[in-house]
């Protein structure tokens, strides 16, 4: 099955107050294995950056300069979800801010039964236990070391490796792996001769080779390749 695990960055937390993305991150996972494909992209906002926004994400105003604006990527984030599932922690607040922006340009909102929120089913299976991105990563032993500040497209590529978790797609991935490395060396595996090759060694050569051997005494390794009758 085609999902899609995305994440953004943006100006504040209410899309109703003003506030906009500036980065989206997707990546593509079939069978919660991910295939390379993503779509990102940082994004001009039209506005200011806040100050509590940018101490979350890093991204400055000046950045953003000449940066694309949402309008003018929307028909390629469409193309590149299609009808895919899709994944995201607190999935609310991403789907919020990626549905005013289509609004705006008059697209059809993503429907909620499209969403997977991995914070739900985090909680669901670790009642009680945190279940915040960096939680999860330590949790399952995924490497979050370069999230020193969220980012979309990193943060995207860290929830695909634990959605795998959740979902027991980590273990599916690995068996799918296995049987493809076994299906390369059943095809590699060459059929049996009916006959063996006629030797190449001429009767000289075999006579220096027996020659050689006898002065390494009984025992000597290459003794073991020799014809019976220059054993005998």
């Amino acid at each position: 099955m085609r999902e899609i695990v995305f994440d953004t960055e943006t100006t504040g937390l209410d899309p109703t107050a003003g506030h906009r993305i500036v980065e989206i991150g997707c990546i593509e996972i079939l069978n919660s294995i991910p295939t390379g494909q993503t779509f990102h992209f940082y994004l001009d906002p039209e506005r200011d950056m806040p100050e509590e926004a940018f101490r979350v994400h890093g991204i400055s105003a000046e950045f953003l300069i000449g940066k694309p604006k949402f309008a003018e990527i929307a028909e390629k984030f469409l193309m590149f979800v299609g009808d895919a599932m899709l994944v995201a922690h607190n999935a609310e607040f991403d789907l919020r801010f990626v549905n005013a922006e289509l609004a705006a340009l008059g697209h059809t909102p993503l429907g909620q039964e499209r969403i997977i929120d991995t914070l739900a089913l985090a909680r669901r299976r670790h009642p009680g236990a945190p279940a915040s991105l960096d939680a999860l990563c330590q949790r399952y032993g995924i490497d979050a070391s370069r999230r020193t500040k969220h980012g979309a497209l990193l943060d995207a590529e860290l929830l695909a490796e634990v959605y795998a978790e959740l979902s027991g797609g980590r273990q599916a991935s690995l068996l799918l792996q296995t049987a493809a490395v076994n299906a390369q060396r059943a095809a590699a595996v060459r059929p049996t001769r009916p006959a063996p090759l006629a030797p190449l060694i001429v009767a000289a050569e075999w006579a220096a080779h027996a020659a050689f051997a006898a002065t390494l005494g009984d025992k000597a390794l290459w003794r073991r390749y020799l014809p019976k009758s220059d054993e005998a």
